[in-house]
């Protein structure tokens, strides 16, 4: 069992950055990939980033490469979301996961056993 709890959002003007933080209770943590994942009102959970069991490899979705900085610790068991140069279309409630072990894949929703409650990124224009 996996308890994932995530922090860090706010509100920030258009240009700014926030640092995510996921906190994860368990002991299975340290060998599961994990990935961060967005939803805006009316629209689909979105993939945003995964990061490996052991940081070693990263992945982005095309709209956030170049701005966001997935990134884990994990003598604190915690995954880190470093965005910068945030724009508006950034608004969502971002969720942290914990991918399952033998999935594929990371930007499918189903290849992940664990969320957290998400927590609110609102960025002004």
């Amino acid at each position: 069992q996996v308890q994932l709890v995530e922090s860090g959002g706010g509100l920030v003007q258009a240009g700014g950055s926030l640092r995510l933080s996921c906190t994860a209770s368990g002991r299975t943590f340290s060998s599961r990939a994990m990935g961060w994942f967005r939803q805006a009102p009316g629209k689909e959970r979105d993939f945003v980033a995964g990061i490996s069991w052991n940081g070693g490899n990263t992945y982005y979705t095309d709209s956030v490469k170049g701005r966001f900085t997935i990134s884990r610790d994990g003598a604190k068991n915690t995954v880190y979301l470093q965005m910068n140069s945030l724009k508006p279309e950034d608004t969502a409630v971002y969720y942290c996961a914990a991918r399952g072990y033998g999935s594929v894949t990371y930007s499918d929703t189903k290849d992940y056993d664990y969320w957290g409650q998400g927590t609110q990124v609102t960025v002004s224009s």
